[in-house]
């Protein structure tokens, strides 16, 4: 994909934590276009060992014109790796180092590295800047957007982290050439979530043009990925630290959280748990009398089209649907041990609210691998 010198910004608006989202292609073109890099005394560039031959020189030659130095620290790839160990390398590269609180951390990755450097720049000196450069889908599309920063616990997906917003997100499209098929599918999954929660008419774009998504056509790449971030700025413009309305944006999340973390993390793709999670909670919407069987259907077969599972897998021989709950429960928005879902309070509309565990039961009985 050849450099776009005028990249689409979408702009995340959240007063003096403002920011734009840059989508197009090449490092420099779209710093460029968003109106340049955040100051800095140096950067470090925090990638892993997948992603780092294939971009990492080339994000440190676009960065070495802005800062006097320019270092790298590369991690271990996968969500297992998603851990205070592997966060303390973060750290032991910038004390090495010697960066003070004038440096610019720089995710170069998908969701993990983007959410463990975001959550390394909330804590090094108590806050520095840091920009998210995704180069996955799941990461352009979601991620990288919001300032959700963590990492995982055993007991539970994301659970120790903080809200620390990038000063910038440059989302290169042309690094989706190199994504495995897997993970561009996982990516796609957080794009169709967008569809019943908030925007139905980008669901009936991805029935019309899942083909082209999926041989990479890069229209329909930059289509997926500028809807999909104007939908999250504005929802989280609107509540940023999850109060209430962003909470939506986990559809599918609380069932697929719980297949990851029973899978082990990693076994599992997040974006593959999240298809399983939105079938299955857009059933217990239906069994809840919210939107009818046709609904369901669709977006199960929409799901199947973009080479996701739609069935999620056996947790606890015994006792599956009581091994689910379990895990549910721990869940950032449970409440008091109450279990709240995002549910489809009719196509295009989320609603958070609880559900019978009886209920719930039937559900993963109905929509598990039997």
């Amino acid at each position: 994909m050849q450099a776009d010198p005028n990249p689409t910004v979408v702009r995340i608006n959240l007063g003096a934590r403002s920011y734009p989202i840059a989508i197009g292609s090449d490092f420099a073109a779209l710093a460029a276009g968003a109106a340049g890099l955040p100051a800095g005394t140096a950067a470090l560039i925090v990638t892993n060992d997948t992603v780092a031959p294939l971009y990492n020189q080339t994000l440190v030659d676009r960065l070495v014109a802005h800062y006097s130095h320019v270092h790298t620290v590369t991690l271990p790839d996968g969500e297992e790796h998603k851990t205070w160990p592997t966060l303390n390398l973060i750290f032991d590269a910038l004390l090495t180092h010697g960066c003070d609180r004038k440096v610019v951390l720089y995710a170069l990755g998908g969701g993990v590295i983007g959410d463990m450097t975001g959550f390394a720049a909330a804590c090094y000196m108590r806050g520095v800047d840091f920009v998210q450069v995704p180069t996955t889908l799941l990461a352009q599309v979601d991620s990288s957007v919001g300032g959700k920063t963590g990492i995982n616990h055993p007991l539970g997906k994301n659970m120790i982290g903080a809200f620390h917003q990038p000063r910038l997100v440059l989302c290169d499209l042309s690094t989706l050439d190199t994504l495995p098929a897997r993970e561009l599918a996982a990516g796609i999954a957080e794009v169709i979530k967008y569809g019943p929660i908030a925007d139905m008419e980008l669901f009936a774009w991805l029935e019309a043009n899942m083909d082209a998504l999926l041989a990479r056509e890069p229209q329909a790449l930059a289509h997926a990925v500028k809807r999909s971030c104007e939908i999250k700025a504005s929802v989280v413009g609107a509540d940023e630290r999850e109060a209430g309305l962003r909470a939506i944006l986990n559809f599918g999340h609380t069932f697929g959280h719980a297949i990851e973390a029973g899978m082990g993390y990693g076994v599992w793709l997040h974006g593959e748990g999240v298809a399983a999670g939105m079938v299955m909670a857009a059933e217990l919407s239906r069994r809840l009398g919210l939107v009818d069987a046709a609904f369901v259907q669709r977006l199960r077969t929409l799901t199947e089209r973009a080479g996701l599972p739609t069935r999620g897998p056996v947790l606890d021989a015994q006792d599956n649907a009581g091994r689910y709950l379990q895990l549910m429960r721990v869940d950032k928005k449970a409440e008091t041990g109450e279990i709240r879902f995002v549910l489809i309070d009719g196509p295009g509309r989320a609603v958070l609210r609880a559900a019978p565990d009886a209920l719930v039961r039937e559900v993963i009985d109905a929509c598990c691998v039997a």
